[in-house]
């Protein structure tokens, strides 16, 4: 057998070898374990026992870390799977406030009424606004959802509710108390309860071919391409409003995000409950999202001609303000280009996000292999980023990216992006180095092609759990296969004030190299597993297979 540490070896032979480290990567991978685990040292309070515990990276991207991502993917589908075709409305009530939660709102108004005091006899309300801070960031962290007095001191802006011209008008149906779907009934007497598979995509910006290139690059509009992108998590909220408006129910749904061959996000959905296809595509036709921002068409400020950044206060309430360089002009403040926009009748919005004409829906039924089928699709691409989704492999689709990036690059993704500086308008919040096309929001990187939403979108009232709830259900499957009870003391939860967890650090010399622990790991997972078959077994009535000598499950 070739050693590979032999010296004798010409260098050439001993290169082409795999590293040690790599081979235990793959190995790790395949029993599913992470590969890239974050070490902490836990310290036993009572014992004054100190050990290195392996934490997963809790990635998403298979890029980053396989094991974790597919771990991640296995989870999103048992949550999908499990809200898909309820038969009974799952428990997704606020839960009732604690002591804590009491006595902090009544804190809370205490500090109100205080302030209110000190405002009327011209004193210093500062720090009671520290208080109230203080006080409301304490019930954010006990669990309370919202802020006690929504938008407090910020006037709300307000615009007209009435519909575009150039869209159709929504039926509303009245309002039923429920999010189950219907049931059916067959001539055999069999019951249905059937759902639905919705696929929606983004409007066309002109021809392309089979993989997905223009036609016609110098006609190809890839400046609504890139503002749809970004807006396109608003356009699908309307959507589901107006589904909810046209069904008559609350309609819960379980989305995922992915782009198609053109880069344009589209939407993949399991709505539970049905509805007629040809209103599903009548909500899409009529759904659209205006986007109310000072004007982008217009580059007012590039190369080497940019804002400067003073630091003196010119009466505007800001520590500092952009300059125009040339004519020492104030650029206005975001709040001050939004008046300007609701004192202008004739004013139009930014943008205005449609959805495309290619609207697919399908009716699916518990158990059949349409649901396995929509499963797949909705999970397909979770372990991916969007850029590695459909991987550019000509020069005509790595042109069509860079193109498309170009324009991502320079396009306002948000009030606060430093790209307003480019249409001469002061970025929400602006502070001193900022410069267009220096924006370090997810928009602006290749990897997700402007669209900076969550990949997986799932309404409240899916599956009446949250994702960490999904995750304890299956530690509890696992306990039961073992035989085990959640007192026990190997399934028993860790007492949370008997540990001290410290994050290891550079300077701690102790801790084992990732080699190592990864095979700890490694063979962490093959007992476990063995255990988890051979329990398996038993209740099945099988003979017991000794998997002391591989430690894998067939």
């Amino acid at each position: 057998m070739t050693n590979p540490n032999d010296r004798r070896l010409p260098r050439a032979v001993r290169s082409s070898m795999p590293l040690a480290l790599d081979v235990i990567k793959e190995v790790a991978k395949q029993h599913g374990v992470c590969v890239q685990p974050i070490p902490v040292k836990r310290t036993d309070v009572q014992t004054g026992k100190t050990e290195v515990i392996n934490i997963p990276c809790g990635a998403t991207l298979a890029s980053k870390c396989e094991p974790c991502a597919n771990r991640a993917v296995q989870l999103r589908r048992a949550q999908c799977r499990e809200g898909w075709h309820l038969e009974a409305e799952p428990v997704a009530g606020p839960a009732e406030p604690n002591d804590r939660q009491l006595w902090l709102v009544e804190e809370r108004a205490d500090a109100h009424v205080l302030r209110e005091l000190e405002e009327e006899i011209g004193g210093d309300v500062a720090i009671w606004d520290e208080v109230i801070t203080t006080l409301e960031d304490e019930l954010a962290a006990s669990g309370v959802r919202g802020s006690v007095i929504p938008g407090e001191g910020k006037p709300r802006r307000t615009r007209s509710t009435r519909r575009r011209q150039d869209a159709p008008d929504l039926p509303k149906r009245q309002r039923e108390n429920r999010t189950v779907g219907r049931t059916f009934t067959a001539p055999d007497g069999r019951i249905h309860r059937p759902s639905l598979f919705i696929t929606l995509t983004c409007d066309s910006y002109g021809k392309v071919r089979h993989d997905g290139t223009p036609v016609d690059p110098s006609t190809y509009d890839y400046v609504r391409a890139a503002r749809d992108a970004i807006h396109f998590p608003k356009v699908v909220d309307r959507f589901v409003q107006n589904l909810r408006r046209v069904a008559g129910y609350d309609v819960q749904y379980f989305a995922t995000v992915e782009p198609q061959r053109r880069l344009a996000p589209h939407l993949h959905m399991a709505v539970r409950g049905t509805m007629p296809r040809a209103e599903v595509k009548a909500v899409a036709a009529a759904t659209y999202h205006q986007v109310w921002w000072p004007s982008g068409d217009v580059v007012r400020f590039e190369g080497d001609h940019l804002p400067v950044w003073v630091t003196d206060d010119l009466g505007d309430g800001q520590a500092g303000d952009y300059l125009d360089p040339r004519t020492g002009e104030v650029l206005p403040t975001w709040d001050q280009a939004l008046d300007l926009l609701d004192a202008d009748e004739a004013a139009q919005p930014f943008h205005v996000v449609r959805l495309g004409e290619q609207v697919d829906v399908k009716g699916v039924v518990a158990g059949s292999p349409g649901a396995d089928l929509g499963l797949h699709y909705l999970t397909k691409y979770l372990t991916k980023s969007l850029t590695e989704c459909h991987e550019a492999t000509s020069d005509a689709q790595r042109a069509h990216v860079e193109r498309l990036m170009n324009v991502l690059r320079y396009e306002p993704c948000a009030p606060s992006c430093s790209n307003w500086l480019r249409y001469g308008v002061q970025p929400k919040g602006a502070k001193a180095g900022m410069r267009p096309g220096s924006c370090r929001s997810k928009a602006h990187k290749p990897e997700h092609l402007g669209y900076a939403g969550r990949r997986v979108l799932v309404s409240r009232k899916w599956s009446g759990k949250t994702l960490a709830e999904h995750k304890q259900d299956r530690r509890a499957w696992v306990l039961e296969q073992l035989g085990l009870s959640a007192t026990d003391d190997q399934a028993r939860p860790v007492e949370p004030h008997r540990y001290l967890w410290r994050v290891v650090t550079p300077a701690d010399h102790d801790v084992p190299p990732l080699a190592e622990r990864l095979l700890k790991e490694i063979a962490n997972r093959q007992r476990w597993r063995t255990a988890l078959q051979q329990a398996q077994a038993r209740a099945d009535g099988r003979p017991i297979e000794d998997l002391s000598a591989t430690g894998r499950a067939a």
